[in-house]
């Protein structure tokens, strides 16, 4: 069954998914993509902040990843630092691997940033993939993020990529989001 044939949906993540969500940390390629966070999902999965949005990815009803939409300018660690109030910052990745490759991804990014964009204040969304993570920033940029710069957020090197909602508007990705 081909990807068009199927339901992708954003629902909001709840206490239920902690065994699922803790399941996919222990994934290889959750792990090599985000090897040193901790997301303490016991304490904030009961957490509602205005700030952040944290939705589990489901394809025809079945869980397959988890995306996490955050207001950098107003999330509480200041995670990205001093920013804009006209951002939003994804996080996102697939559970199992038996679902990379299949477009599942880029059909989950591709909801998040029209949910990031139905906010008309947001004008621009912010990622940080890690700097060696070379899959990953191809994967984004076929969706119209551009890289920005090299960022160490704690032990992470990374590469910020950007999404401008003038270029999303005007349709400017490979993939014609």
């Amino acid at each position: 069954m081909k990807l068009t044939d199927r339901v992708v949906s954003l629902r909001d993540a709840n206490i239920a998914d902690l065994p699922l969500l803790r399941h996919w940390d222990t994934q290889p390629h959750v792990i090599e993509s985000d090897p040193n966070d901790d997301w303490d999902w016991e304490t904030e999965l009961l957490k509602n902040p205005s700030w952040r949005e944290q939705l589990v990815a489901e394809v025809d009803g079945k869980p397959v990843g988890f995306v996490q939409i955050i207001d950098p300018a107003e999330e509480e660690s200041h995670y990205w630092g001093d920013v804009s109030d006209d951002l939003r910052a994804i996080d996102i990745w697939i559970g199992e691997a038996d679902y990379l490759g299949q477009g599942f991804g880029t059909a989950i990014m591709r909801l998040a940033i029209e949910r990031c964009f139905l906010s008309p204040q947001v004008n621009a969304i912010i990622i940080d993939p890690l700097a060696s993570n070379v899959r990953a920033h191809r994967f984004y940029q076929r969706l119209g993020f551009k890289p920005q710069a090299r960022r160490l957020f704690g032990d992470d090197d990374t590469l910020v990529h950007r999404l401008e909602r003038r270029d999303f508007l005007q349709g400017d990705t490979d993939e014609h989001i």
